[in-house]
């Protein structure tokens, strides 16, 4: 791969040799979740309405006036670095047409895939201030993966939602409505992060790169003082630890966000790289995009609920244990709602010492170790 190949009329410079993945399709590292909650999200009452609304409303040539006037275009002579890696993403991941990307001032660490009829790449000068060469490349590479999968669609909208939802907050059933839909959109989209990840990897092939990247976007320029298997660690505490009402807060934590939280996000990027699926991607068996016509909405619904199941069973969260043991028929509902929450309801409501412990049993012996794995 490093024969300077002539690909859609721009030359392809990697800086190391990395394989590349002819016609690949989207499916190939899109996560299950991301295609459900997509299928959810289009299910949801009025979205269509909304959606075919805004497509023919919003203003696609005023957002990219804007990016043109106010912020620097990567190019042969602007930002050269970032235009070699992107360029390099596109050969990867065989996107025919390079996306227009943009530097913009702004010294929050950030970058986004957005547009409806074309997709626009945009970093902030905080991200590329903050990453190396290879973390800057996955979280190209993971925006080039977004615009591979028609994410830049759904990105615009919840964003001019987001802001529209705070201008009409007065008109209580119009926010209502509106507030409805961006839930469902930020949901969607905190899935399609983990596809994106995975996108990354595949176009940067350097999961060290993908974990400092996350690790820096968590804890700032300071890798000296940070190390990969402790935050990984931290994800695994954050699963595992507390009772119902953690888990009951993390729900609440993480619905305003557009973002999984980092720790999250590591884990579960080291996860698929250490998976065969991804071991069989590398050695060129993946899905083509000629074949995405043949897909069948019913085995994508299948994969979806089979990742879900395999999630809940696996879960070390308090509330998806309790489903599990529910569903299985384990011991009365009240009772162990009643453990679960702990001193929640005062101290009548502590949980017993016999051998059935609940999940906040203060023993800890039901709680694994955390490994940082």
């Amino acid at each position: 791969m490093s024969d300077g190949h002539e690909h859609n009329g721009h030359e392809h410079v990697p800086s190391r040799q990395r394989r590349r993945f002819p016609g690949i399709s989207s499916r190939t590292y899109e996560h299950p979740a991301d295609r459900s909650a997509l299928v959810a999200l289009r299910k949801l009452s009025g979205f269509d309405t909304v959606f075919k609304a805004l497509s023919g409303l919003l203003p696609e040539r005023s957002l990219r006036l804007l990016f043109l006037s106010d912020s620097v275009r990567v190019s042969d002579q602007q930002f050269a670095h970032l235009n070699v890696m992107l360029r390099d993403a596109c050969y990867i991941l065989d996107l025919e047409k390079v996306p227009p990307m943009y530097v913009n001032q702004d010294p929050q660490p950030n970058a986004m895939c957005i547009g409806l009829d074309e997709p626009i790449i945009v970093v902030t000068t905080g991200l590329v201030e903050l990453l190396d060469e290879e973390e800057m490349r996955a979280v190209v590479g993971h925006e080039v993966g977004h615009a591979l999968s028609g994410h830049s669609v759904y990105r615009t909208i919840l964003l001019f939602l987001t802001s529209l939802a705070v201008r009409v907050a007065w008109i209580p059933l119009g926010n209502l409505a509106i507030m409805a839909i961006v839930t469902g959109l930020r949901e969607w989209f905190r899935k399609s992060e983990l596809s994106a990840d995975r996108a990354g990897l595949l176009v940067g092939q350097d999961l060290q790169a993908s974990m400092r990247g996350l690790m820096k976007i968590a804890g700032g320029n300071h890798l000296h003082e940070m190390n990969v298997d402790a935050f990984l660690a931290q994800a695994e505490e954050y699963e595992a630890g507390g009772d119902l009402r953690d888990s009951v807060l993390k729900i609440l934590n993480v619905l305003p966000r557009s973002h999984p939280f980092t720790t999250v996000r590591a884990a579960e990027l080291k996860k698929w790289a250490e998976s065969r699926d991804y071991q069989r991607i590398m050695d060129g068996h993946y899905p083509r995009r000629d074949e995405d016509k043949d897909t069948s909405v019913r085995d994508s619904w299948r994969e979806s609920a089979n990742h879900y199941g395999t999630h809940v069973k696996s879960s070390k969260d308090p509330l998806m244990k309790l489903v599990t043991d529910l569903a299985g028929g384990a011991g009365d509902l009240g009772d162990r709602v009643r453990r679960g929450f702990g001193g929640f309801t005062g101290p009548s409501a502590k949980p017993s010492q016999g051998p059935e412990s609940g999940p906040s049993d203060p023993s800890g012996d039901d709680r694994p170790p955390s490994d940082g794995s």
